[in-house]
């Protein structure tokens, strides 16, 4: 990563004038730790998935001020000014490691330093958090519910085109197999994924206008081989089939459907392309898919889905909720006590313990300094792991391939209710040891 890039914009200007006060007043360089957390999973889900770590990461380590920026920020003082002139992160973030599972109160992130280069971070960092644990939450759902089966993102077009190349990332963290944005391909390295549209085969018309779908599959197949996978459903879906075996032949990649009520008219497919000797010629789905229509295709013969306004878009969650706290000043654990909003002081660390058969049974919160609590016969594994240190990302942090191939790992961990789609309590709620009640 380059350090040509500032991220010291993609704030609120509360942080600023937060910073500028607390430098008069002299309480800038209390050492102080900030937390993320959620306080409950949206729309009653079983469990999140945390996402979008490695590039909190980066983002506070590109957190520096151009003479540029700082000259439109005229409401600032001269001393302040010139501290963000300076102004690099020299503390340390531990936390969950992306890919992980989440629950309510999880302490996901644990930043460290002075009040002054905490609480400027607060922003840039609930913004990649929440948008791409937003994201992954629901891509990991549809990965479950689709049971093994390919599922590619293509949902760029539903969303701000920078926020789509980072939920094809966080789609693909989730378990999704390959993505249609190019620029995600290219900045993260995910298999892309793309044929053609209904307009290519609209563009095919004979000379007295009317349709030439044939002409169109003909032109896809030369350029693109008899492995690609050809839209079936412009005109007729039916003839398209038909059309599609009789220009391809049987050793035709796939057909995508995009349209209709998808369970019988898949079924009807793979009939017709059976009885046509096109055995091994894939069915891809897409349509406005989300979670719930794909657990309902489960019984269905497709062998791929392709899903794209849902995943970039939450899934009705667009964002996850999580909050970044100040827990700790001086030593000392501070809380907020505001009714339905109440946090729990304290730097933390957490565990969470299994069975022998792998099963998540409990996660448990406790300081951070202080040692884990006895596991008695169950497996633990440390949640909390160090991340960064005196503002420079650690060696040991996990690529996207790492955190992609642990997710898949723990969500076979969870119990049998937490992979319910339906509304619940969470899987596991977390519990809270080796804390004193606050003054």
């Amino acid at each position: 990563m380059s350090r040509e890039r500032s991220t010291s914009l993609l704030t609120d200007k509360y942080e600023l004038t937060m910073l500028q006060a607390a430098m008069r007043d002299g309480t800038a360089d209390r050492q102080c730790t900030f937390e993320v957390f959620a306080r409950r999973l949206p729309n009653e889900r079983r469990y999140g998935v945390v996402a979008g770590t490695e590039r909190v990461l980066w983002a506070v380590r590109d957190f520096v001020f151009t003479e540029e920026q700082l000259a439109d920020l005229d409401f600032l003082d001269d001393r302040t000014l010139e501290y963000l002139r300076n102004f690099r992160f020299s503390g340390d973030i531990d936390g969950y490691r992306e890919g992980e599972l989440y629950f309510p109160y999880s302490p996901l992130l644990t930043v460290r330093g002075t009040f002054a280069e905490c609480a400027v971070l607060e922003t840039v960092i609930l913004s990649i958090m929440n948008a791409d644990s937003a994201v992954a939450s629901a891509a990991a759902r549809m990965v479950m519910a689709a049971d093994g089966r390919t599922i590619m993102e293509m949902g760029s077009r539903r969303t701000h085109e920078y926020a789509a190349v980072t939920a094809a990332r966080a789609a693909y963290l989730a378990g999704f197999g390959a993505t249609s944005n190019l620029e995600a391909a290219y900045r993260y390295d995910i298999p892309v994924s793309g044929t053609s549209a209904h307009s290519w085969t609209l563009l095919h018309v004979n000379e007295d206008g009317s349709p030439n779908e044939a002409a169109a599959f003909q032109a896809q197949i030369d350029t693109l081989g008899v492995g690609t996978t050809l839209l079936v459903d412009t005109y007729d879906i039916t003839k398209g089939v038909q059309t599609a075996i009789e220009v391809a032949g049987t050793s035709l990649g796939g057909v995508r459907i995009d349209s209709g009520e998808l369970a019988p008219v898949t079924r009807q497919v793979r009939k017709q392309l059976d009885e046509l000797g096109a055995f091994n010629t894939q069915i891809v789905v897409s349509s406005d898919l989300d979670e719930f229509a794909i657990a309902g295709l489960r019984g269905d013969p497709v062998d791929a889905f392709g899903v794209g306004t849902s995943v970039v878009t939450g899934s009705g969650a667009p964002t996850a909720g999580m909050v970044y706290k100040l827990v700790e000043v001086e030593g000392h654990p501070v809380a907020k006590r505001s009714s339905g909003k109440v946090t729990y002081g304290g730097a933390k660390s957490a565990v969470r313990h299994y069975r022998g058969s792998g099963v998540a049974v409990e996660e448990i919160i406790f300081p951070l300094n202080a040692t884990a609590p006895d596991s008695g016969q169950l497996r633990q594994a440390v949640l909390t792991v160090p991340l960064m240190r005196d503002g420079e990302v650690l060696d040991t942090v996990p690529t996207l391939t790492d955190s992609r191939e642990h997710l898949a790992q723990q969500l076979k961990t969870l119990p049998w209710e937490g992979i319910a789609l339906s509304r619940g309590e969470p899987a596991i709620q977390p519990r809270f040891e080796g804390f004193a009640p606050l003054n």
